[in-house]
């Protein structure tokens, strides 16, 4: 309880004011950097196509133009499978998973977290062990058992795949450990039950934390192509679309820089709206009573 306190509870840094600026200046300059391959993709999908091979390359565009945006449009209309078609293929696989692995990850780490059983840090030792294999490892695997169910070529083989996110557990054990036992227990005696806990206790107290798993799951599923597991025209994603789109050469390097933008926009601005709650799950994830 002490310690939670502390942790919502700023503390006054003791430094003056000249250090306080040069570190400001510090950080405002790496920020910059971190910032300029944005807003260097944002320039070139408004430049024309003679601003984006001229050289030395231009950071800023000149002379702007929405023709890029324009000429993707066109080639999005002359495709025999509606754009509409792949923007709720994209949607369904990000929303369901994303959800799907929040609900998920939750409920396997709330009794990891308050409960001590049988095999309680086997498992989540198993979990940990499971961060060091990328998802290259285990695509084989994968693919297998995929095929084994007869989910080849439907969203579920991507979808389902994305609930068993180990990271997302791991997060989530770690930040609700930081819950006091008393205010379950004081939970308990008036009656909840451990769903009611769940749902109306621990989900609201660990926001930061599964919001920080919606923008780490959120980018990954909004950017697959369905790999090789979706075959089937009509059931391709967005980003698959777009970037075939970008494989016509040169003449369509606008379309190429129009389609970047489009695929990034949506997860910054998922990050700009949560990037507080990202930052105070990653400062707690480690720490115990």
């Amino acid at each position: 309880m002490k310690m939670m306190a502390a942790f919502r509870t700023p503390k006054k840094l003791n430094r003056s004011f000249t250090v306080s600026f040069l570190l400001f200046a510090l950080l405002a300059l790496f920020g910059s950097f971190m910032a300029l391959p944005l807003i260097y993709a944002v320039n070139n999908a408004f430049k024309p196509l003679d601003e984006l091979f001229i050289f030395p390359p231009r950071f800023f565009v000149n002379n702007p133009t929405l023709d890029n945006f324009y000429d993707l449009v066109a080639l999005m209309g002359n495709s025999w499978v509606p754009l509409s078609r792949y923007i709720a293929n994209t949607l369904l696989i990000t929303v369901v998973g994303t959800a799907g692995h929040i609900l998920l990850a939750s409920a396997a780490a709330y009794p990891l977290a308050k409960y001590r059983f049988l095999g309680s840090k086997t498992l989540f030792s198993i979990v940990v062990l499971s961060l060091m294999f990328s998802g290259h490892v285990t695509a084989i695997p994968n693919y297998m058992v995929m095929s084994w169910l007869g989910w080849i070529n439907t969203h579920a083989s991507i979808i389902v795949p994305s609930l068993a996110f180990p990271l997302g557990l791991f997060l989530m054990k770690q930040f609700m450990e930081q819950l006091p036992d008393a205010l379950l227990e004081a939970a308990k005696i008036d009656g909840a039950n451990e769903y009611r806990i769940y749902w109306s206790i621990v989900m609201p107290n660990v926001k930061p934390a599964w919001l920080t798993l919606m923008i780490l799951q959120f980018p990954m599923l909004w950017g697959t192509d369905g790999g090789s597991f979706i075959y089937s025209e009509n059931l391709k994603t967005l980003h698959y679309a777009l970037g075939q789109i970008t494989l016509g050469g040169i003449a369509r390097a606008g379309v190429g820089a129009a389609v970047a933008l489009i695929l990034m926009i949506v997860p910054i601005s998922l990050f700009i709206i949560s990037q507080s709650s990202v930052i105070q799950t990653m400062a707690t994830s480690g720490m115990k009573e």
